[in-house]
C-alpha cells in the first residue's frame, strides 16, 4: 500500500539501528587478529576449560560416590514430594507471569528482557562499544555516545508515552547531532504537516548516508561490522522509502517514482518492505500502465509472496482491456470472450486471496482510515488497498461494473474455503481474530463469505427430525400424543371453516 503499513516499521527498523561507527581503522595486525579471534571464541575456552577442571578433580571431589548418593536420595524421594515441588514451581511461574503482564501493560515491553537487553548484553560483548575500535582516545569517546545513544533510542521506541518519545529523541541529537533514527522518530511523531515531515525525513536522511558509508569501510573487520551494516541500510531504505512517499503525497509523483525504482535497483534484496507496492500505487496514478505490467511481471511470481495489491492491481489491468464494453445481458447471450475470461480469472484469484476487498471497493462497507499494522488476506489489508486504489478503479470505465458481476462467483469454485483452496492456501480461520485486535472497536469487521446451504436442505433436515420426534414421542406415550393429535385436528378445522 502506499501507507498502509503504517508506522511500525520504523520502531521495527529503527530500534536496532546502532549509532554511528568510527571511520576507518588501520589495518590489524596478528596479535590484533588473534586476539579478537579469542574474544570471539571466549565462552566455547570457559565451557571446555571447566569440563577438563571437573575431569582433574573428580577423584579429590569423590565426584561418583556423591553421584551415587544423589541417586540413592532421589529414588527413595515420595510421590507427594514430586507433587509439592511441582505445585510451588507452578505458583512460582504463575506469579512470574502475572508481574510480567502487568509490568508490560504499564511499561510496554518485558521486565525479563529489558534486564536482559541492559545488563547482560554489555556483559556478553553485545553491545555498540565492542565494534568500534579500541585504539585512540576519540575511538573511546565514540564509542561512548554510540553506546549512550543506542540506548537512549531504544528507550525511545519501547516508550508508550508519544512525548516522552519525542522528548527521549532530542536527548538522542543532543548526544550526537547525526542521529538518523531519531530524526526518523521526530518525522514520525512531532510533524503535524507532511511538509514538516519531509524536512526531517531529509535531515534523517543526510545523517544516514554518512552512517551508512563508514559501516561499508568496516563491514570486513568483524561479524559485529556486518551486523551494524545490515542495520543501516536497513534504516536508510526506510527513510528513502518515506521520502518518496512523502512526495507523492505532495503531488511530485515523478520523483516519488524515480527514488522507488532506485531503491529497487540499489537493494534488490529487501522485498520484504514492499517497496513495489508503492510503486504500483504511484504509477497507476500516472496512467502509466505497461510500467505496471512491467513491475507485476517482474514480482507477481508464484515463488514471491503475494498482497491485495499484486492481485487486484493484475485484475484491474486485465479488466481494464474489456471493461468499457462488458454487459452482463450480452455477456449470457454469446458467452464470454477470451479477454473477458481471462478478466474473470483475474478478479477470481484477486479475491480468493482477499475477499473482504471487493466490499469496499464497490461501496458495500463503509470506508474507515488504514491501521497502522496490517494482516495479509485480512480485513486490515483490503481497507488499507480500497482506500488507496478506490480512485484507480474508478478511473477506468465499467471496472466496477465488471467486478461487481464476477466477483461472488469466487465462492461457487471454492466452496469449502476454509479447508481447501484453488490458487492459494487455504483461507486462514484466525484472520478475524487479529483483524479484531488491529481495526478500532466501532467498525465491523469483515469475515469470510462462508456458502450458505440451499434452503431445501434446511427444510428437509428440519421436516426428518421433527417427523423422528413426534415418532418417538408417539411410542412412548400414545395416549398423551393421540389427544394432541386430536387437538390439532380440531384447531386446524376450526381455523379452515373460520377462513
Amino acid at each position: 500500500m502506499a501507507d498502509g503499513d503504517g508506522l511500525g516499521e520504523a520502531a521495527t527498523a529503527a530500534a536496532s539501528s546502532p549509532a554511528p561507527a568510527p571511520g576507518l581503522s588501520p589495518p590489524l595486525g596478528w596479535r590484533e587478529r588473534l586476539r579478537a579471534g579469542l574474544a570471539g571464541t571466549g565462552a566455547s575456552l570457559w565451557f571446555v576449560a571447566g569440563l577438563g577442571l571437573l575431569y582433574a578433580l573428580r577423584v579429590p571431589l569423590r565426584l561418583c560416590e556423591n553421584l551415587a548418593a544423589v541417586t540413592v536420595f532421589l529414588n527413595s524421594l515420595t510421590p507427594k514430594f514430586y507433587v509439592a515441588l511441582t505445585g510451588t514451581s507452578s505458583l512460582i511461574s504463575g506469579l512470574i507471569f502475572i508481574f510480567e503482564w502487568w509490568y508490560f501493560h504499564k511499561h510496554g515491553t518485558s521486565f525479563i528482557e529489558q534486564v536482559s537487553v541492559s545488563h547482560l548484553r554489555p556483559l556478553m560483548g553485545g553491545t555498540e562499544g565492542s565494534i568500534s575500535e579500541p585504539g585512540s582516545p576519540s575511538s573511546s569517546r565514540e564509542s561512548e555516545t554510540s553506546r549512550q545513544n543506542l540506548s537512549v533510542m531504544q528507550k525511545a521506541w519501547r516508550e508508550r508515552n508519544p512525548p516522552a518519545r519525542i522528548k527521549a529523541a532530542y536527548q538522542a541529537l543532543e548526544l550526537n547531532n547525526d542521529c538518523a533514527t531519531a530524526y526518523v522518530l521526530l518525522a514520525e511523531e512531532e510533524a503535524t504537516t507532511i511538509v514538516d515531515a519531509e524536512r526531517l525525513f531529509k535531515q534523517a536522511l543526510k545523517a544516514g548516508e554518512t552512517i551508512y558509508r563508514r559501516s561499508q569501510q568496516c563491514q570486513h573487520q568483524s561479524p559485529q561490522h556486518e551486523a551494524q551494516l545490515r542495520r543501516d541500510t536497513n534504516v536508510l531504505v526506510y527513510i528513502k522509502r518515506r521520502l518518496a512517499m512523502c512526495a507523492r503525497k505532495l503531488g511530485r509523483i515523478r520523483e516519488a517514482v524515480k527514488i522507488m525504482r532506485d531503491l529497487m535497483k540499489e537493494f534488490p534484496p529487501l522485498t520484504m518492505l514492499n517497496i513495489h507496492e508503492n510503486l504500483l500505487e504511484s504509477l497507476l496514478e500516472l496512467q502509466a500502465y505497461a510500467d505496471v505490467q512491467a513491475v507485476l511481471a517482474k514480482y507477481d511470481d508464484i515463488s514471491l509472496p503475494k498482497s491485495a495489491a499484486i492481485c487486484y492491481t493484475a485484475a484491474l489491468l486485465k479488466t481494464r482491456t474489456v471493461s468499457d464494453k462488458f454487459s452482463p445481458e450480452t455477456a449470457s447471450r454469446r458467452g464470454l470472450s477470451t479477454a473477458e475470461i481471462n478478466a474473470v480469472e483475474a478478479i477470481h484469484r484477486a479475491v480468493e486471496f482477499n475477499p473482504h476487498v471487493p466490499k469496499y471497493l464497490l461501496e458495500m462497507k463503509s470506508l474507515i482510515l488504514p491501521p497502522e499494522h496490517i494482516l495479509k488476506r485480512g480485513d486490515s489489508e483490503a481497507i488499507a488497498y480500497a482506500f488507496f486504489h478506490l480512485q484507480h478503479w474508478k478511473r477506468i470505465e465499467g471496472a466496477l461494473n465488471l467486478l461487481q458481476c464476477t466477483w461472488e462467483g469466487t465462492f461457487r469454485m471454492i466452496p469449502y474455503p476454509l479447508e481447501k483452496g484453488h490458487l492459494f492456501y487455504p483461507y486462514p480461520s484466525c484472520t478475524e481474530t487479529a483483524d479484531r485486535e488491529l481495526l478500532p472497536p466501532f467498525h465491523h469487521v469483515s469475515v469470510y463469505p462462508k456458502k450458505e446451504l440451499p434452503f431445501f436442505i434446511h427444510f428437509t433436515a428440519g421436516l426428518c427430525s421433527s417427523t423422528a420426534m413426534i415418532a418417538l414421542l408417539t411410542h412412548q406415550f400414545p395416549e398423551i400424543m393421540g389427544v394432541f393429535a386430536k387437538a390439532v385436528s380440531m384447531i386446524s378445522r376450526t381455523c379452515a371453516e373460520y377462513l
